[in-house]
């Protein structure tokens, strides 16, 4: 019920947004300050002030100071097969402030906009061959896998150098997590052999918990939209679709294809059940992947947009701007608050549903004669 209010609450200030926004525009039109709308639009644009905070970047952008944009450049990492600039080039994002680097440059609209293109030789834009970027949620997760293997490493070299004394400060923090993972979620959804799947429901879950929750953080090198990222969050659905295909045993498959209990009838000469089980068992990976990437962009969206409707208030007028900088404030404070029990009901949501899917997968029925 939460995340359907979460998601209301997302459309409902989008729409507000562009209602403001376009409100304004008509008024200043009829008035016929063209000028203005154009210095306006161009001052703060809300859609594309959200977009670009929660999409993928080849610089990482803190601040902008009376115009002036304070960036972290990344390194731009491609391979080209154009004639006149063949092979590998590796630079710093800054050079595209120049506009166009060795042929390559950041396209602005189109399909490819946002990306690295070349001029193909009919003219016109296409990505290049190869395209290995460190952009900013790559860097994002090179932070979270730096500090989860701190993490894990400093509780394990305790967890050897100790064995017989009781868990104390960082190791006390994370034993509860690990036993949660082990005792709530891993053994009651697989059985006996839970043990076979807890480096990766570990691996998942403070993955996902620790990219959430430094999601949160605005500043450098933390508030990466990482697990909001749709392709992240796919390679996490496959992997766990993988290792549950890979783990099946006879009874898996008999369940998909030969459901027991089911009218024959059903199955023959229509294979109607055995084709929804097989859709089914497709469907769960993608479940995986939109329930993770829907819940944590729509709560970026909701605390952007309230910022948002600051500056479009604002410009309607002053004394607007600072009665909506309180409502926003306080509504982004409680999203925030909000937003820290998503972070952790998330990762245990993805890691119990693919536990599950593994519990199924592993399943032993033993049929009475």
């Amino acid at each position: 019920m939460a995340h359907r209010i979460k998601y209301l609450l997302a459309f409902l200030l989008l729409a507000l947004i562009s209602r403001v926004g376009a409100q304004e525009y008509d008024e200043r039109h009829h008035e016929g300050d063209t000028a203005e709308v154009a210095r306006e639009s161009e001052a703060f644009d809300p859609g594309t002030f959200i977009l670009e905070h929660i999409g993928d970047a080849y610089e990482w952008h803190i601040l902008t100071v009376n115009g002036h944009h304070v960036s972290v450049p990344l390194p731009v990492i491609v391979y080209s097969t154009h004639p006149e600039h063949e092979g590998l080039h590796v630079f710093m994002s800054n050079k595209f402030h120049h506009g166009e680097h060795h042929g390559f440059r950041i396209a602005h609209d189109g399909n490819n906009k946002g990306k690295i293109v070349e001029q193909a030789a009919d003219g016109s834009f296409v990505r290049p061959a190869v395209d290995i970027s460190i952009t900013k949620n790559v860097l994002a997760l090179f932070v979270s896998v730096i500090i989860i293997l701190s993490v894990f490493l400093s509780v394990a070299k305790r967890y050897k150098a100790h064995p017989d004394k009781a868990p104390a400060g960082l190791q006390g923090l994370m034993e509860p997590l690990i036993l949660f993972v082990r005792d709530d979620i891993a053994r009651p959804a697989i059985g006996h052999k839970y043990m076979r799947f807890m480096p990766y429901l570990l691996t998942i879950f403070f993955f996902i918990l620790i990219n959430n929750l430094t999601g949160l953080i605005p500043v450098f090198p933390f508030g990466a939209n990482v697990t909001g990222n749709i392709a992240i969050t796919l390679v996490l659905a496959l992997l766990t679709f993988i290792i549950t295909l890979g783990n099946s045993n006879r009874n898996y498959w008999i369940h998909i294809f030969n459901t027991p209990g089911v009218p024959w009838w059903l199955k023959i000469p229509l294979p109607l059940i055995p084709f929804i089980e097989f859709v089914g068992m497709l469907i769960k990976p993608f479940v995986l992947m939109v329930r993770l990437f829907a819940n944590i962009t729509a709560g970026h969206i909701i605390a952007i947009g309230f910022f948002s409707l600051i500056f479009i208030f604002g410009a309607k007028s002053a004394v607007m701007g600072y009665g909506m900088s309180i409502v926003s404030v306080t509504f982004t404070i409680f999203m925030t608050v909000l937003e820290l029990l998503v972070a952790f009901i998330q990762a245990y949501v993805f890691t119990l549903l693919s536990a599950l899917y593994f519990g199924s997968a592993v399943e032993e029925h033993h049929h009475k004669e």
